[in-house]
């Protein structure tokens, strides 16, 4: 598997926020968002095998791994390899994906957080697999402006989404807007900032 980094944090975001976590970053993505910010992720990585990954976060006895990127579903078989053995051990596992690639074969090992793009994003996600995302899944929208409020909108209103739904704003952006559209449209989302950001650590 190419491999960014291995690291220990706390969770910024998603329905874990704040709890302890391993994250496993895979290296590689198909889309270039405009706002990316682990565009160092997008190529490249430390080429390991799930045997040499599991070995090196033994020692760690990590209870909850995140699995982030790039995108890890474009190494989808060595990824189900190390997700079963995760899970197998009783590790709960995160996988943060942009949405563009079916994940249904990972959900048996895994809860998936699906990052659906918004037009700031300047890419596209996959709004049919919405329909596969269970009550244990999450699904975000990285929102910088109104635009991108009305389209995750009409995503929601559309789609039947058992799941909880997050709203997190670009870095940098106002956050008044956002949170005045989410109240005057009676979204059923959680407004999230991105808690490692704020206190400073990866």
């Amino acid at each position: 598997m190419k491999i960014a980094e291995i690291f220990r944090s706390l969770q910024g975001e998603g329905k874990n926020q704040g709890k302890t976590c391993l994250f496993i970053r895979l290296a590689g993505c198909n889309l270039h968002c405009q706002w990316c910010d682990t565009a160092y992720a997008q190529s490249g990585g430390i080429e390991m095998s799930v045997d040499s990954i599991l070995k090196q976060i033994r020692h760690l006895k990590p209870s909850y791994v995140c699995i982030t990127g790039g995108e890890p579903l474009l190494q989808a078989d060595e990824l189900e390899q190390l997700l079963a053995s995760l899970h197998q051990r009783g590790t709960v596992v995160d996988i943060e994906t942009n949405g563009t690639i079916n994940f249904a074969r990972l959900q048996p090992y895994a809860s998936v957080c699906m990052d659906v793009k918004c037009p700031s994003s300047g890419e596209q996600s996959d709004i049919g697999l919405l329909d596969a995302l269970r009550q244990q899944d999450s699904v975000k929208f990285v929102v910088q402006d109104e635009t991108d409020c009305q389209y995750a909108r009409d995503v929601i209103t559309s789609h039947q989404i058992p799941c909880e739904i997050f709203f997190s704003p670009v870095s940098g952006s106002n956050y008044q807007p956002l949170i005045r559209f989410i109240l005057d449209n009676n979204l059923p989302v959680r407004f999230q900032i991105q808690l490692h950001k704020h206190i400073g650590v990866k």
